[in-house]
């Protein structure tokens, strides 16, 4: 049958809105007279529509009604579909996101009644009613065709969102317990003799002992065996043949899930992760496991049976052996390098993944699911010693439970649960298309497409998964690190439950009074640094009380004493270093400082303890200026062999001066009982953020002067200048800031300029990666997207090039980035005509038209609507939030494109010399421009606490309770005050906000 040419258009355009990439193919499928009732009827097209992949829907129904055996199956199936709404959603979702079910219905074309029996959405089906759904097979073959039709029934539910990805897991696990089941029960009725000898348990690991398991994964299991109750005696023979007979009934059993028949397999059974693991016997007693564990047994095989649940066989004997192993699980966390062991292994399993894979591996790649399991595996052993309720072997259960005992942060907590259900739920999408076992995400588009769509995402879901697939991953390596990496973990680790090796309990109480969270750790590094007879530990017990004290003035002393403790252990043994703590007055206290003051200058110290120096000089807490910066990075690379030695000297300079800054920063901001704190905040913020771009500035010189000299010697072909933009260019950088610039180039006389263009841009390739080669040293991000064109357009352009595209192209946006805009590298000359050449337009000598004014505030009122994270509170945000940066920046320079074609004292980069040159013109009322100053200050050195506090850039205040009162002490505020120090913050950006409402947007 063929429909008419007017038919056919309509069928077609209404088959391309219901999401059909291939409506011809569809059309002739349609075109069969059974399906008929799909064609006319609306609800069947939406339903086939909002499936994952509504071509693959269509296909897979149209081959199980082909497959029914008579019409009156093909009418009740189509009858079914279109009568009974709970019915046609699970079989068409089950069709448009799963080949390998289709092709199963197509075999078994009866089975689609299976999901007639699940209609109630809150029936989920357990282990016994998965039992009776296999109880129909009585051999390898039927248990694989009963198994698929169960898997039928879960996935229809998974994928309508009847169940969760958790509750779709678990459902998974029971039906894997009850093939298990089913499958030893083969195997005894097949070896009656041998099921009499003995006792068998299977107890399931992984995944399926987690009550998380995939669509397709290995089954994990350990057999333990005893004799049979009631034999004769249990001499060695006796238990050696019921150990022969429990290991041809496991290997039985393992045949029967595992082989290959003609309806395939239905999973591995994986039993290496025993004693010994492949070489090991299939099969022991109780006692040897116990054996086994207690004398040789590694950390990752105590990790391993976190997860350990009897499944099949004797569950009595199952049980037994769970209760006999957990007190040595619940103990591993007190073995030697417990922590380290166990962080080896997870950088060992990230290494193994092939380089080409490592961006798509869902699984084990950073971010992936093992680092959040991981993660809480380690946070279960060392603290479920003592905390039964966090001994789940589910993740997600597991995970909560951390959260609620304060473990974990709650934020924390939920990031990560979060981000556990998403990447879970894309490997089951993944995997349910062929049910086949791969953690990979797939690079076709036409995949990517329907995993999305299955997701629920359908405006744009190839986009749509990238973008959430990338920010969970990242959520998830973030809070990865911050937990797995813990310091205080290791020390925490390795306390035994109760234990007290205190010399008196007067030592704990002072401890505990002084606000240590964990005195016995404490203490045990007070031991560590102060026990014996050598001069150094005479030393240390002279200074350690005092020490101790310090911590306790900050918001995290343990951290300040365990970082001691690593500097100490550095650098003990070097003559100089006790010294200057004990007879520099200074050095002991602001070392004490700079330790407990958060992450980052601890960090920065401890790749290179010898810049412990710097503190013993109040002076040489001062930042360098640029010229004597240059002077050592441009020395250094007349030295170096080559680029990347050169580069890497630059680099390990700006890492000593960051912790000079920052070390300085802190001091100033703490204050010492010889240097009291600074009392101008504005000052502290501009020292920092001058001394930060000038660090920056110096490096890329160096870098710049080392990849020409490495590549053309003296000359370059071209001549070359760096133009610092945004922060970078005002002096304003933070400590976790990317440079901003621009890159420009003017061929040399005589030079040809497609060489000069070549030269150029190979410079700038060259310094990028030199400057984000891993290394001890934190890298320095080059960031170029203000350059005309933004990212499409070249890096590297001419000075003629730049010219005529802000000429010709250039929109009010450029103009408002080229106000921070200032050569730092490079040609100076040519700098100086790149700003010549600019000038007019940042300075408009008749200021801005109107046209311009509005477009200015609509963009400005697009990036509050658009570029607020989701969830974050808009007047904590010190960069996009109420009265933050951008709200002082954009008021400013909304007064310099106005008028600095008239006012002098506006052609500046700094915001803070734009604001009073703005005053001083009466551009501004003084008592605004006080309150913008204010709080452009605060919100500064609130992003810059943060940084020193958590050692990672961010916006907002910590969430943490200790880093939040840490931010404070670093503020100013005494211990206690956290709630003082938000109410101040609040009270200060809404009086900027209404200033900036009333400047900027004339309101």
């Amino acid at each position: 049958m063929t429909l008419p040419q007017g038919r056919r258009s309509s069928t077609f355009t209404r088959l391309l809105r219901h999401g059909f990439t291939d409506p011809s193919a569809a059309e002739r499928l349609l075109d069969d007279p059974a399906l008929s009732a799909v064609r006319s009827d609306p609800l069947l097209l939406d339903a086939l529509g909002a499936t994952a992949d509504p071509d693959l829907a269509l296909l897979g129904l149209v081959r199980l009604v082909e497959a029914q055996e008579s019409d009156l199956g093909r009418r009740e199936l189509l009858d079914t579909l279109v009568t009974a709404k709970p019915l046609r959603d699970r079989l068409l979702g089950v069709l448009g996101a799963s080949e390998a079910l289709a092709d199963h219905l197509a075999t078994h074309s009866s089975d689609w009644r299976a999901l007639v029996t699940y209609e109630s959405a809150d029936l989920h089906p357990g282990v016994a009613e998965f039992e009776r759904g296999l109880a129909v097979a009585t051999d390898p073959v039927s248990l694989r065709v009963a198994y698929r039709r169960c898997l039928l029934s879960i996935a229809a539910r998974d994928v309508c969102g009847t169940t969760d990805v958790a509750e779709a897991a678990a459902e998974l696990a029971d039906l894997a317990t009850a093939t298990l089941r089913a499958a030893l029960a083969m195997a005894c009725a097949a070896a009656p003799g041998d099921a009499a000898l003995c006792r068998l348990a299977v107890i399931a690991m992984g995944k399926c002992g987690g009550h998380e398991l995939n669509y397709v994964s290995d089954v994990d299991v350990i057999f333990v065996a005893e004799p049979a109750q009631g034999t004769e005696g249990t001499d060695g023979a006796d238990e050696g043949k019921a150990l022969r007979a429990a290991t041809r009934l496991a290997s039985h059993m393992m045949r029967i899930c595992s082989e290959t028949n003609i309806e395939g397999t239905i999973w591995p059974v994986d039993a290496n992760l025993r004693p010994e693991g492949r070489n090991g016997p299939l099969v022991r007693t109780l006692s040897s496991h116990l054996a086994y564990y207690q004398r040789w047994a590694k950390t990752w095989e105590f990790q391993a049976l976190l997860k350990a649940r009897p499944v099949a066989g004797d569950l009595a004997l199952g049980e037994e052996y769970v209760a006999t192993l957990a007190p040595l699980v619940w103990h591993a966390a007190e073995r030697e390098n417990f922590v380290p062991d166990v962080q080896k292994m997870r950088r060992r399993v990230v290494a193994n993944i092939p380089a080409g894979e490592v961006d798509r591996e869902l699984k084990l790649g950073p971010g992936g699911l093992r680092d959040v399991e991981f993660a809480v595996q380690m946070l279960q052993l060392v603290h479920g010693r003592s905390d039964p309720s966090i001994r789940s072997g589910s993740t997600l259960v597991a995970l909560h439970a951390l959260g609620e005992g304060g473990y974990v942060g709650r934020v924390d907590a939920v990031q990560l649960d979060d981000a556990y259900r998403f990447l879970r739920s894309l490997e089951h999408r993944i995997q349910l298309y062929k049910l086949r076992r791969t953690h990979l995400v797939p690079e076709d588009d036409a995949d990517l497409r329907r995993i999305g769509r299955s997701l629920g995402m359908r405006t744009e879901p190839i986009t749509e998964l990238n973008r959430a697939w990338k920010r969970h991953t990242s959520v998830v390596r973030r809070l990865h690190e911050k937990l797995f990496y813990r310091p205080l973990l290791d020390a925490v680790a390795q306390l035994a439950p109760g234990e007290a090796r205190l010399s008196t309990e007067a030592a704990r109480e002072r401890l505990v009074a002084l606000g240590y969270a964990d005195p016995s750790a404490a203490l045990r590094h007070l031991e560590a640094l102060a026990s014996g007879v050598s001069r150094k530990a005479a030393i240390q017990r002279t200074l350690l009380p005092v020490l101790l004290g310090w911590f306790a003035d900050s918001a995290d002393p343990d951290a300040g004493l365990l970082g001691f403790r690593k500097v100490s252990d550095a650098l003990g043994k070097t003559p100089w270093y006790l010294r200057l703590l004990r007879d520099e007055g200074t050095a002991a206290e602001n070392l004490a400082r700079v330790l407990s003051a958060g992450r980052l200058a601890p960090d920065l110290l401890l790749r290179a303890p010898e810049a412990v120096a710097l503190l013993g000089d109040q002076r040489g807490l001062e930042p360098r200026g640029r010229a004597h910066l240059e002077q050592e990075v441009l020395a250094a690379v007349r030295r170096a062999d080559g680029a990347e030695q050169a580069v890497a000297v630059a680099r390990g300079m700006r890492r000593r001066e960051l912790f000079r800054t920052a070390a300085g920063d802190i001091i100033g901001s703490y204050g010492t009982e010889d240097s009291p704190a600074e009392a101008d905040p504005g000052r502290l913020a501009d020292r920092v953020g001058g001394a930060v771009s000038d660090l920056t500035a110096a490096t890329i010189s160096g870098t710049l002067r080392a990849v020409v000299r490495e590549g053309w010697g003296d000359t370059l072909p071209t001549r070359f200048a760096v133009i610092g933009m945004g922060r970078f260019g005002g002096h304003e950088l933070a400590y976790g800031s990317d440079a901003d610039v621009l890159f420009v180039h003017e061929p040399r006389e005589g030079a040809d300029e497609q060489e000069a263009a070549k030269a150029a841009a190979k410079v700038v390739a060259e310094m990028r990666r030199l400057l984000q080669l891993p290394s001890a040293d934190p890298p320095l991000l080059i960031d170029a997207d203000l350059r005309p064109e933004g990212r499409s357009g070249p890096l590297v352009r001419t000075l003629g090039s730049y010219e005529a595209y802000y000429r010709r192209w250039s929109l009010v946006w450029e103009s408002q980035a080229l106000l921070r805009a200032e050569p730092v590298a490079g040609d100076e000359e040519l700098g100086r005509a790149f700003i010549d050449l600019i000038d007019p337009l940042r300075y408009p000598a008749y200021g801005l038209g109107e046209d311009a004014v509005r477009e200015i505030r609509r963009l400005k009122a697009r990036m509050e609507a658009e570029r607020m994270p989701r969830g974050t509170d808009p007047t904590l945000h010190a960069k996009l939030g109420r009265g933050g940066l951008s709200d002082v920046e954009w008021t400013v320079q909304l007064l310099q494109l106005q008028h600095g074609g008239t006012v002098p004292g506006l052609r500046t980069t700094r915001t803070r010399a734009a604001l009073a040159a703005a005053r001083e013109a009466e551009l501004i009322p003084a008592e605004d421009a006080a309150t913008l100053d204010e709080a452009w200050v605060l919100a500064t050195r609130v992003r810059n606490a943060v940084m020193l506090v958590r050692g990672r850039a961010g916006d907002t205040f910590p969430s943490d309770g200790r880093e939040l009162a840490a931010v404070a002490r670093y503020l100013g505020y005494d211990t206690g005050h956290v709630g003082d120090m938000l109410d101040d913050y609040r009270r200060t950006t809404r009086r900027a906000r209404a200033v900036m409402e009333e400047r900027f947007y004339g309101s």
